[in-house]
C-alpha cells in the first residue's frame, strides 16, 4: 500500500535534532519504529540507520529517523518524542554511556522496549538487547597488523575517539594488549581526536612538529584515520603507516590506493539490522529470540589484499 511521508514539525517535536521518517500519518502507533543515531553526516552512521530503516520496513513497520548528535539532552528530546508517538520500539545507537540509561528507562518505564546498536551502555536490565561490534578483538587484529606494519620497531601515535564513548576505551585497550608486548614499540604521542576528521587533522600536525621520527599513527576510527593521512602528507611525510577502524568506504578507496595501510571492519549494518529483528520478535512473541542482553559481533581485518571485497560495511 503507497504510504505517505509523516510530516512532523521540527521545532514543536524535535527542536534541536535532524528528523526524516516514512509511513502513514495516521498510522497504528504500534507500527512505529524509531530509529536513533548520533549523525547524519557521518557515513558509519547513515549506513547503520539505513539498514536499520530498510530492516524494519521489510518487516512491514512504518519508520522515523532522528538523530541526537552525541547530546545526550537532544536525545532526551527525541525520547519524549518515541513517548508521544506511541513507538512499538526504540532502535538506537546512544549519546553517551552513563547519561544515555536515564533516557531510555524513561522509555521503558513508559512501556517502550529499547534496542541498541553500536554503542553499549554502562548498565544491564534497560535495554533489551544490544548489538555491539566485539570492538576489542577487532582492535586487537588491527593491533597486531600494525605492529607488522611497523616491523615491531618504532616510533608511534594513537589517536583516541571520544572519552565519553565505551568504544573509544575499549579500542585503546584492544590496540595495547597487542602493541604493548613489543619494547620497540615506542609511543610517543596519546591524544583525542573526538572520532573528527577535522580534529585528527590538527593533532597529528601538532604531534608531527613535535616528534619529526614518527613512523605509525593507530586510529580509533576512520575518519580520524583520515585526518591523520591528510595531515602526514602535508608535512611530506606520506610513508607515515595510518590504521583506522571501522571499515568505511573512503578509507577503502584510501587503502586501494596505497594510502592508508588498513582499517578494521565492524559489521554495523548487521548490528542494525539484528537490533531491528530482536525487537520485531519481542513485539510479536515477548522474547527477544537471543540467549543474552548484549551480543558481540566479530569485526575483520581489511587490508590491500581484501579492500575490494567490500562495500557499505558489508561483503559483498
Amino acid at each position: 500500500m503507497f504510504k505517505k511521508l509523516i510530516v512532523i514539525a521540527l521545532i514543536l517535536l524535535i527542536p534541536a535534532g535532524f528528523l526524516f521518517a516514512n509511513g502513514d500519518a495516521d498510522a497504528d502507533a504500534s507500527n512505529l519504529m524509531v530509529i536513533i543515531t548520533p549523525d547524519k553526516d557521518n557515513v558509519f552512521f547513515t549506513a547503520e540507520a539505513d539498514a536499520a530503516e530498510a530492516m524494519a520496513q521489510s518487516l512491514g513497520y512504518d519508520t522515523l529517523k532522528v538523530v541526537h548528535g552525541d547530546d545526550p539532552n537532544k536525545e532526551s528530546e527525541l525520547i519524549d518524542t518515541a513517548i508521544s508517538q506511541k513507538a512499538a520500539a526504540i532502535i538506537i545507537d546512544i549519546a553517551n554511556a552513563d547519561a544515555s540509561p536515564n533516557n531510555l528507562k524513561r522509555a521503558t518505564d513508559a512501556g517502550i522496549p529499547v534496542f541498541c546498536m553500536d554503542r553499549e551502555i554502562n548498565v544491564t536490565g534497560i535495554a533489551k538487547v544490544q548489538m555491539i561490534s566485539d570492538n576489542f578483538q577487532g582492535a586487537q587484529l588491527g593491533g597486531e597488523y600494525f605492529v607488522e606494519l611497523m616491523g615491531e620497531k618504532g616510533e608511534w601515535v594513537e589517536l583516541v575517539g571520544k572519552e565519553s564513548d565505551t568504544n573509544a576505551g575499549v579500542r585503546s585497550q584492544g590496540y595495547h594488549s597487542i602493541i604493548d608486548d613489543y619494547p620497540d614499540m615506542v609511543m610517543v604521542a596519546r591524544q583525542t581526536a573526538n572520532w573528527s576528521q577535522t580534529e585528527g587533522y590538527s593533532v597529528i600536525e601538532s604531534v608531527l612538529q613535535a616528534n619529526p621520527n614518527v613512523k605509525g599513527i593507530i586510529c580509533g576510527n576512520d575518519t580520524m584515520a583520515l585526518g591523520a593521512r591528510a595531515a602526514a602528507e602535508a608535512a611530506g611525510k606520506g610513508d607515515i603507516i595510518v590504521m583506522g577502524f571501522d571499515g568505511n568506504d573512503d578509507v577503502l578507496e584510501s587503502i586501494r590506493q596505497g594510502k592508508i595501510k588498513g582499517t578494521v571492519m565492524q559489521p554495523n549494518a548487521l548490528n542494525a539490522e539484528m537490533a531491528v529483528q530482536a525487537a520485531d520478535s519481542f513485539i510479536k512473541t515477548g522474547k527477544t529470540g537471543q540467549s543474552q542482553e548484549k551480543i558481540l559481533n566479530g569485526c575483520f581485518l581489511i587490508t590491500p589484499e581484501n579492500a575490494n571485497d567490500w562495500a557499505g560495511f558489508k561483503k559483498k
